[in-house]
């Protein structure tokens, strides 16, 4: 679906949440959890993929993995709250091992504290954590 959209911006979020939904009842997981959350939020609302989320925010294993926090951050601040997302930006980058994936997360970060990183500016640079 994103490789036949002629840009971001064309991509059919409500297609990929379906083939998501598919996907969850098939083959359910975190990880499915987490992209589907995304899909969901690019078409219906980061309120409603944030909700998705819920469940795994209470799963012990979950909330220690970088990932989750890396993506409710990109949904929060898709939903105009940077207080929120700054702080599980930082979490998500002190939980991953990863150097490069540190990196990108505290640029994400730093872009929170930039004037006039609105949702509308966020939405038109790019997928960022998007699926």
């Amino acid at each position: 679906m994103h490789a036949e959209a002629p840009a971001y911006a064309d991509t059919d979020w409500l297609q990929i949440s379906v083939l998501y939904a598919m996907l969850s009842r098939v083959a359910p997981g975190p990880a499915v959890t987490l992209g589907h959350a995304v899909a969901v939020a690019m078409a219906h609302g980061p309120a409603v993929g944030l909700a998705m989320l819920d469940p795994l925010v209470d799963d012990p294993a979950m909330r220690r993995h970088h990932r989750l926090h890396a993506v409710r951050a990109h949904l929060l601040e898709l939903a105009g709250d940077p207080a929120a997302a700054a702080e599980e930006y930082r979490r998500a980058a002190r939980l991953t091992a990863s150097v490069p994936e540190q990196r990108y997360l505290n640029r994400r970060l730093a872009r929170l504290t930039d004037a006039g990183a609105g949702p509308e500016s966020i939405r038109r640079a790019g997928p960022g954590l998007v699926s």
